[in-house]
């Protein structure tokens, strides 16, 4: 199992701090990760690390597909792999409604077709075997709608990407993009993931992904790279307290009663009651009483909180659940560190 750090957002002041970069790549961790939602988008703190780094994987988790064309994300991917010398990872999502639409201005769409048409896209794009031709339902290239010029014609990307095989991660949590993910992507970024329930809850999705395929030899090859809140503490309450302000955002807020797929999945782990409450509080305003409503049992589950010996003990369940990458997601040096330890 390799280690990766999630910085975030740019607004978690990485320019400030790049201390945590700079022990990450000394520490032996074999990525870093930056974000976007709409604020900073993920890119340029990724070309600014990727630029101060000389080992390190760069990663984005995620770029959102709505906000950019499949093209848009190819120049950029292989822009930004051939500046860091091929340590680029491209992890995509297709974000929520409220984002998609409130943001980008644009419909949200059906998301599976939309993840396959675009990959699909990409693949093309890097391997650069031939122009680019695609027909699709939400993208095609050339350009065919009814207030289509006629001029558009199939073009090959002009820069050569350090890797054409450039590798693409999924980020998802319902069950079809799982599987989706394990067909089309060379790995999958799940968030709250809970190693326990690997074997009941995720497995047989990905199974069926992979089955799908048609690579046989695919499960070994995929990348489960779970981005896990973390912070090293004698004190477990207070640990598991600095962890419920974010799972109470996303469960609660992170979209609408009916269309939260961070809710969905609590509900899924047997927490409906306590999901039910969350979302309802959070709407309403009630922020502190939502975060107050996040079981311990959840943040137990799905973080890595507690003292040097609990922590310790705790990774063996994302070992055996099969992780490939644990992408840490800490702001505190000692917690970097402690992991480390035990697992570089």
């Amino acid at each position: 199992m390799k280690l990766g750090l999630n910085i975030g957002y740019y607004g978690t002041a990485i320019a400030d701090n790049f201390t945590l970069i700079e022990e990450a790549e000394n520490l032996g961790y074999d990525s870093v990760w930056t974000a976007e939602a709409y604020g900073s988008d993920a890119l340029t703190p990724l070309a600014w690390i990727a630029a101060r780094t000389e080992r390190i994987k760069v990663g984005t988790a995620v770029f959102q597909m709505p906000a950019r064309t499949p093209a848009m994300t190819a120049m950029t991917a292989a822009t930004l792999d051939v500046m860091s010398n091929g340590r680029f990872i491209l992890g995509l999502g297709v974000s929520g409604p409220q984002v998609v639409e409130g943001w980008h201005g644009r419909a949200f769409g059906k998301p599976l077709t939309i993840t396959r048409e675009y990959i699909a896209n990409l693949r093309k794009i890097f391997t650069r075997n031939e122009p680019v031709e695609f027909e699709g339902v939400y993208y095609q290239m050339p350009y065919t709608g009814t207030d289509a010029t006629g001029l558009g014609k199939p073009l090959k990307m002009m820069l050569h990407p350090k890797n054409p095989d450039l590798p693409i991660y999924l980020a998802a949590i319902g069950p079809k993009n799982v599987k989706l993910a394990a067909e089309i992507a060379d790995g999958w970024l799940p968030v709250f993931f809970s190693p326990e329930r690997t074997s009941e809850t995720y497995q047989p999705l990905l199974d069926e992904g992979f089955a799908r395929s048609g690579d046989a030899g695919k499960a070994e090859r995929f990348a489960i790279a779970p981005t896990v809140g973390a912070l090293l503490t004698d004190d477990l309450d207070g640990g598991r307290l600095a962890m419920k302000p974010m799972l109470a955002l996303y469960i609660g807020g992170m979209g609408a009663k009916g269309r939260n797929f961070y809710n969905d999945l609590a509900r899924r782990y047997g927490y409906e009651q306590e999901a039910a409450t969350i979302q309802d509080l959070y709407l309403a305003g009630k922020k502190m009483e939502a975060t107050m409503a996040v079981p311990d049992e959840l943040v137990d589950e799905v973080c890595l909180v507690g003292s040097r010996d609990r922590i310790a003990d705790r990774l063996d369940a994302w070992r055996s659940a099969g992780v490939s990458t644990l992408i840490v997601a800490t702001s505190d040096l000692p917690t970097m560190r402690v992991i480390a330890e035990h697992v570089v």
